[in-house]
Formats: structure tokens, sequence, C-alpha cells
């Protein structure tokens, strides 16, 4: 009995110093998305001299990849949302003023009603002034989830005595999303990103396999695994093409950030690939 407590004691001990996370609870209450570091970074960008008029039409997946057998084989590996991380992004960052595109025939459907709603009489407070135009763009934000690569890394490490035993395994998948801007007037491409993000998976275990006396076998085993959810890492790569697409639009003079701001306190050196152009001159601004 002392034997059997003693090996309970060290697979606890083990266990103990593996997992660093209780067990969730049951039921917990819903809270907003956990953001990383570049969502920080987007809102620390310097203020525009003038707000970008974007719209995305979408955001698709162009991967291809599949989640694993036996998970399913029809649902997809990444998010099929990634347009609205876009938007969400795009809107952190203060840099542009985003127009509806994706839903553009609900918004339309709504100003049918609207008018429909107007030739009768006693019309709503709230929709009696007539509809102005919708905005038009001067920028189209396309891009796509481009690639998502599986155990690009593996491995682990462990150690066993006396059939006491506890090991550590891991495994890195990649993600890599593509953002331009495009000009509406003349279809160039004005600026062109890709950014990618790994995915981290990560199991620990520990097992005592080891014969008390004869005949009686003592066989324990505990553990978990944690996979980085895969949407908040293309989530994070959306939000660093969208910083990286400012700060190369700014390093080729197609747009500027406002007057008076210190550069050097604001997150802009994160994503800037060389040194910030001096500001445009005045005979620069008028062509």
């Amino acid at each position: 009995m002392k034997r059997i407590f003693l090996a309970a004691a060290l697979l606890a001990g083990l266990q103990g110093c593996a997992i660093k996370a209780p067990m969730p609870a049951d039921e917990q209450q819903p809270t907003l998305t956990p953001r990383t570091s570049t969502y920080v970074d987007l809102l620390q960008l310097p203020e525009p001299r003038g707000r970008l008029v974007a719209a995305v039409y979408g955001f698709r997946d162009q991967t291809g990849q599949y989640k694993p057998n036996p998970a399913s084989s029809f649902s997809t590996a990444v998010t099929q949302g990634a347009a609205s991380m876009l938007v969400d992004a795009m809107q952190a960052s203060g840099w542009f003023i985003v127009l509806e595109r994706e839903g553009l025939q609900n918004v339309l459907t709504e100003r049918k009603i609207i008018r429909a709603s107007q030739a009768k009489p006693d019309v709503a407070p709230n929709i009696a002034s007539d509809l102005p135009s919708l905005m038009a763009a001067n920028l189209i934000m396309e891009g796509a989830i481009v690639a998502y690569d599986t155990n690009i890394r593996s491995g682990g490490l462990g150690a066993r005595y006396l059939g006491i035993g506890a090991s550590q395994e891991y495994r890195v998948d990649q993600v890599t999303v593509n953002l331009r801007a495009v000009d509406v007037r003349s279809g160039q491409v004005l600026a062109n990103v890709m950014t990618s993000k790994t995915i981290y998976s990560n199991g620990i275990s520990a097992n005592v396999y080891k014969f008390i006396e004869f005949k009686e076998l003592l066989e324990a085993e505990a553990g978990y695994t944690t996979n980085e959810p895969a949407q908040l890492c293309v989530l994070a790569a959306i939000e660093s093409a969208v910083g990286h697409l400012i700060a190369q639009g700014i390093e080729r003079r197609l747009w500027q950030p406002a007057e008076g701001i210190a550069l050097e306190q604001t997150s802009l050196g994160k994503f800037l690939t060389a040194e910030p152009l001096p500001p445009p001159t005045a005979d620069e601004d008028a062509t």
C-alpha cells in the first residue's frame, strides 16, 4: 500500500508540474473575443491626414483545406467569416471609412421599403426625410486566406523511470493571408501585403505503469491538450496585414499621417520596412 500511495503521489506531482491551468467550469458566461497584440498595435497607429473611403466585398478562403478526419471531411480548416474580421480590423485602425458591400443587397432592399413607406400617409419620423445617395468608395480592399499549412513543425520530450513518466508534445501549423488595396478609378493595385501567423498545439501527459506486487499492476494516466484557436490566428494575421498595408502606403506616399504627430510614439515603426519618407512638399500635393 505504501508503494501504491508513493506512485500516486509521484503521478500527482508530475501532473501538478505539467498542468498550469485548472479545468474550466461547465458553464461560462459569454465574453468579448480576446484580442492579440496586433489589435493593440492597430489602436496605436497615428491618425491619418484624411480617412480613406474603402469597400470590402469579401475575403475568401482559397486554402482548399478541410479539417482532418475523424473531425469532419466537410468542415473547412479556416473560418469563412474573414470579411467580417477585415472590416473590424480596418475600423480599429482609424484609417478607413468602411462601406457595407457584402450585404449590399440587404441595404438596397431596405431603401426600397423606406421609399415605399414614404409614399403613404402618416410616415414614421425616422424615415420622413429623403434618402441620401449611397457613398462611393475610392478603394476596394481585396484579399483572401491563401494558405493553411499543417504540421510544419512537431516534436516533444519525455522521461520515464521505473514505470513512472511524463511527456510533452507540440505541433505547429501556419496560416497566410493576402491583402491588397485597389484604386477604383484605375483598377491599379496600390499596395499589397502578405502576412503569416503560426498556430500552436500542445499536449502534456503523465502516467504510471508499474507492478506493485505479483499480479498486481498499477496503471494511471492524466493529461491535457491545448490548441490555439485558428480563427484568432486568422484575425491576428488580418490585423497585421492591415497595419502593414497602411505603413506601405505611407512609404509610397499614397496616404499620409496627420501633421504634428510624433511617429516614434506610435506603433507605426512595427509595420514599416524602411524609414518613413518626409511629408510631401506643396508641389507634390498639387500634383
